[in-house]
């Protein structure tokens, strides 16, 4: 290997096997989700402490198009079905993340005395790409929401599996991939139909196109009960570290330092979702036939790839957690802008 791309090689690439290593142990001490716990603890601890790290180039898309293809193949016509006679939950979940992310807002607002721009785009359970060109649209404060958005994430990642393990949430839903074996023959239509969905995607500017659009992709193939190839497991697992990797390096030196009143205030907005999602899950667990963990994971402001990964672990309705997820990207990104008018009524304050 020539000597100048050496430095670059080890830079980008060599977080992999520590990583990988990260793994092993989060595994060895049965953390819920090994393959992505470890690399973001690992990851994101070294960053914090000053270490230069950076995730590979396009890690996070190649472990969102990883988990996407995968989540797709369960969504056979049975579970279609199971799914549309659930729609009313699912929208209800989906559509409870606006008013939600209304009140943790005001809740970042008060605590902080922000512009309410900044409070609201950095509330929202979106993804943080899409909630900062909105904020930036309005005025928002990009870098301290891009910074909630990263540690809202984290932490959702890191407590809701271990809340639910700790509590042996370990379900058996019928639910199971129409591919349950590898099948080389068939892997090609699997990676064609999967990589078409996230070029389409991309395309036209939907936001999380790796994730969605494989999902879309491969769900619409899985629902005619066309045969696929399932995901070897090396390359699930890899996906997961790939986005551990890109979580961890969203973390910086002065991530805690930069804006603490704010980070502060972000956590405890984060904190607030998560009893907002426990008391929606619990409520509606009472009234549906859906398991309250099962819930719990649908309304945890966590992404659609962590929470429908962790479902899959836990085995617990993978496809109603994921539809849940799904549904709630749309909703957030129709009904952002919207209802920020409403949002914004009052008196302003200073930026953070």
């Amino acid at each position: 290997m020539d000597s100048a791309l050496r430095p670059f090689v080890a830079h980008r690439f060599g977080l992999l096997l520590p990583a990988a290593v990260a793994s092993l142990v989060a595994s060895w001490l049965h953390l819920p989700l090994p393959w992505m716990i470890g690399p973001l603890l690992l990851v994101g601890g070294l960053r914090i402490r000053g270490i230069a790290l950076e995730a590979p180039p396009g890690s996070r898309q190649a472990g969102q198009w990883v988990i996407g293809a995968t989540l797709g193949l369960y969504f056979t016509p049975a579970v279609i079905g199971e799914l549309q006679r659930n729609a009313s939950l699912i929208l209800a979940i989906a559509a409870c993340s606006l008013p939600f992310g209304m009140i943790c807002s005001e809740l970042v607002r008060r605590l902080t005395g922000c512009d309410r721009a900044t409070a609201y785009f950095a509330s929202l359970p979106g993804g943080a790409s899409e909630m900062a060109v909105l904020a930036e649209r309005h005025g928002g404060a990009v870098d301290l929401i891009a910074a909630a958005h990263a540690l809202r994430v984290a932490v959702v990642v890191a407590t809701i599996p271990l809340i639910l393990a700790a509590a042996g949430a370990h379900g058996s839903d019928a639910y199971a991939p129409l591919a349950r074996e590898l099948d080389w023959q068939r892997m090609p239509l699997l990676v064609a139909a999967s990589l078409a969905g996230a070029l389409a995607l991309r395309t036209v500017g939907v936001a999380n196109a790796w994730v969605l659009g494989p999902l879309f992709a491969v769900g619409l193939v899985t629902a005619t009960g066309t045969p696929l190839s399932a995901m070897p497991t090396w390359l699930v697992n890899g996906g997961q570290l790939l986005i551990g990797i890109a979580l961890g390096s969203r973390f910086s030196p002065d991530f805690f330092e930069r804006a603490p009143r704010f980070m502060a205030a972000a956590l405890a907005s984060t904190l607030a979702a998560l009893l907002l999602g426990a008391s929606l899950a619990l409520l509606f667990a009472m009234s549906s036939s859906g398991t309250a963990a099962t819930l719990l994971l649908a309304a945890a402001p966590g992404g659609i790839a962590e929470m429908s990964v962790t479902a899959r672990d836990l085995q617990l309705g993978v496809p109603l957690v994921t539809a849940c997820h799904v549904l709630r990207v749309v909703v957030l990104s129709l009904g952002a802008g919207p209802c920020f008018r409403l949002f914004r009524l009052g008196p302003r304050r200073q930026r953070c």
